[in-house]
């Protein structure tokens, strides 16, 4: 049957990269997707499998109950987008003034949503029940993981498959790990305030550029001088306003910027040393400034139990040559929240596109659409895998 169901998956191919296309050219950035969750609820409806909408918020979840008896298993898609410009010329470039998919959720729901059609075919042959989990707002914290499993929607499943699309990874390739694999990833803001005054009198002022430039530039020696070596961590500042004009020394400057982290005691030191630079710097410089920081998605731990069946699956897969278990990412995911609370396991699916080389969250980002049955098959692969145990 799974030789079957692989074959029926490639015959779909075309209506998969259809389903992809439309869905880049309509992106919803997070918690705003209701046009994309009606347009997955009412593939659900034509299909004929049952679901339920608004689930923790946007998201849609469909259950397929196979005629044998088995397990029930949740495989997920996230299909929220971004608030970037898109720079491709292609035919299905976003229509959507500063809002793209420019991270493969697009993608990812296609390729579920195929999926479903495919094991619709197979509902009497099938063991256990498959649980088609689309979720909003994977790209901003609080996301829609967290409101999903406090809806109760997932009491009854006994464990969760998701993968990733990922650009970066060549197509052919599968990328996990037995324990941790993607980043817990927070959010910081600080206000600096000085005194502001005429660009040609400096020492009357309190000029909030110079003291932010210097909370920024000791920020970087909390990873290098402040941690243990042995400790992971990302400190980084995205953002840093201040000012309006050249001869106008600003009197307030804004940063903000990200943690990443593995451990929560490295999470914990990492908030006490930023506010420590904050106080101490501005103490200095006889300045005030607001530090508030947003803890965001924890590290995504995948079970190792399942880790191995995502694997195993994989070997099923003739398009993949290549499986191989990677040392953590410094991204966040969302899914991080399906693997505290149920066994479960995240991979990366290798989409890389020949002659595009930028990254996730990229303007000119784009995935190679023939990722998307081979993420298809080793879904469902890792589902009758996890059925047999």
């Amino acid at each position: 049957m799974l030789k079957e169901i692989q074959e029926s998956i490639d015959a779909l191919y075309p209506e998969m990269v259809e389903i992809r296309r439309y869905l880049h050219q309509h992106p919803e950035l997070s918690f705003q997707e209701t046009e994309t969750a009606k347009y997955i609820a009412d593939y659900y409806e034509k299909l004929g499998i049952p679901y339920e909408t608004n689930v923790g918020g946007n998201g849609v979840i469909a259950t397929l109950k196979g005629e044998k008896p088995g397990k029930t298993i949740a495989l997920r898609a996230d299909f929220d987008a971004l608030p970037i410009q898109e720079e491709n010329d292609v035919p299905y470039k976003s229509q959507v003034d500063g809002v793209m998919h420019a991270c493969g959720h697009d993608g990812h729901t296609s390729t579920l949503l195929t999926l479903a059609k495919v094991m619709k075919g197979y509902q009497k042959e099938l063991p256990g029940t498959i649980v088609f989990l689309h979720q909003h707002a994977e790209e901003y914290a609080p996301g829609g993981a967290k409101p999903i499993i406090e809806s109760g929607a997932l009491d009854h499943v006994d464990a969760v498959f998701g993968t990733h699309l990922w650009a970066t990874t060549p197509l052919g390739v599968l990328q996990t790990s037995k324990d941790a694999f993607m980043a817990g990833a927070d959010r910081f803001e600080i206000t600096i305030q000085g005194q502001g005054g005429h660009g040609g009198y400096p020492h009357e002022t309190k000029d909030a550029i110079v003291i932010g430039s210097q909370v920024v530039a000791q920020l970087q020696q909390i990873v290098s001088r402040r941690l243990n070596p042995s400790d992971t961590a990302v400190v980084t500042v995205g953002k840093f306003q201040a000012g309006n004009t050249f001869n106008i020394i600003a009197d307030q400057a804004t940063l903000i910027g990200t943690v990443r982290y593995f451990d929560p005691n490295v999470q914990e030191k990492v908030i006490q040393e930023i506010e420590k630079i904050v106080k101490g710097v501005c103490d200095t410089d006889d300045a005030t400034y607001t530090f508030d920081y947003f803890k965001g998605y924890p590290p995504l731990i995948n079970r190792e139990n399942e880790a191995k069946i995502v694997l195993e699956a994989s070997k099923n897969v003739k398009e993949i040559h290549k499986s191989e278990e990677i040392i953590p990412v410094m991204g966040g995911e969302d899914f991080a929240y399906y693997t505290i609370e149920k066994p479960g396991a995240y991979f990366f699916t290798g989409a890389n596109k020949a002659g595009n080389p930028y990254p996730h969250h990229h303007p000119k980002f784009d995935i190679d659409e023939r990722a998307l049955p081979i993420a298809a098959k080793t879904l469902i692969e890792a589902y009758f895998g996890y059925q047999k145990q």
